[in-house]
């Protein structure tokens, strides 16, 4: 494999089709986030897209097969809102500079192919989150950007930077006549964080006008919290520990003193 491509799986006819893009990312917000809503919406494979550019290993199945890291292109027929929904998740994100820029550029080739007028990417935005974690949004433009204000999205602050495949298809986006948005939710970003991809996704429905159940991201919220109280006892035991190692060695030193 020499360049990125897309393997297209079905043709089909969508209704002025919006992409989400949920890449892994901080916090996996962006994953999270969009396979939860494709999934809902009971999306289907529309396409797979591979690239040299990702990291240069297989995944292991429970049977022992093996596959290749890549993309996935899902769609949905959608009733209500403004349109049809296409996703794009996947295993991971190009590993340098110019993969990002490829496979971002494929991905922009192939939204353009499919009728794409506007395009939505989901991340984390790495902060000490509240308790109900608040959602970024930046677009290239500001009629989109107000319809995210008015669905409880915040504005970004100026010069804040977009890394990876979710700011470069904001850039690109502007020279193929598409809108686009970029929803980033608060989060420590060091662990899968399902509560901050809840908060995009409110602010999503919103903006799209439609209508999901979140009730089954309640049980990964939970055990979410549990993690994260555990690790904090865990580092609070290790500064225990530390603490009282360091007096031991200081009663030592001013014993042989």
């Amino acid at each position: 494999m020499k360049e990125t491509y897309i393997a297209e799986k079905v043709k089909v006819e969508l209704r002025t089709p919006i992409l989400m893009e949920g890449l892994p990312g901080l916090g996996m917000v962006g994953r999270i986030a969009t396979r939860y809503l494709a999934k809902e919406l009971k999306a289907k494979k529309l396409a797979e897209l591979y690239s040299p550019h990702f990291p240069y290993y297989v995944l292991v199945n429970k049977k022992g097969s093996v596959r290749l890291l890549h993309g996935d292109f899902l769609f949905a027929k959608v009733k209500a809102g403004e349109g049809d929904m296409m996703f794009l998740t996947g295993d991971r994100q190009a590993q340098t500079i110019e993969g990002q820029y490829d496979v971002a550029g494929a991905i922009i080739d192939f939204a353009e192919k499919c009728g794409v007028k506007m395009i939505i990417t989901i991340g984390g935005y790495r902060t000490e989150p509240r308790e109900t974690p608040e959602v970024i949004a930046v677009s290239t433009n500001t009629e989109l950007l107000d319809r995210a204000l008015k669905a409880n999205a915040k504005a970004s602050p100026s010069g804040n930077p977009i890394v990876g495949t979710a700011g470069l298809l904001l850039g690109l986006a502007k020279f193929r006549n598409m809108n686009a948005l970029c929803l980033l939710s608060e989060t420590r970003g060091y662990m899968p964080d399902p509560k901050a991809a809840k908060s995009v996704l409110q602010v999503s429905q919103k903006l799209l006008g439609l209508e999901v159940d979140l009730s089954r991201l309640h049980e990964e919220i939970e055990e979410s919290k549990k993690i994260v109280k555990r690790m904090r006892e865990i580092e609070k035991q290790r500064e225990t520990y530390a603490e009282r190692m360091r007096k031991t060695e200081e009663e030592r030193i001013t014993y042989i003193s």
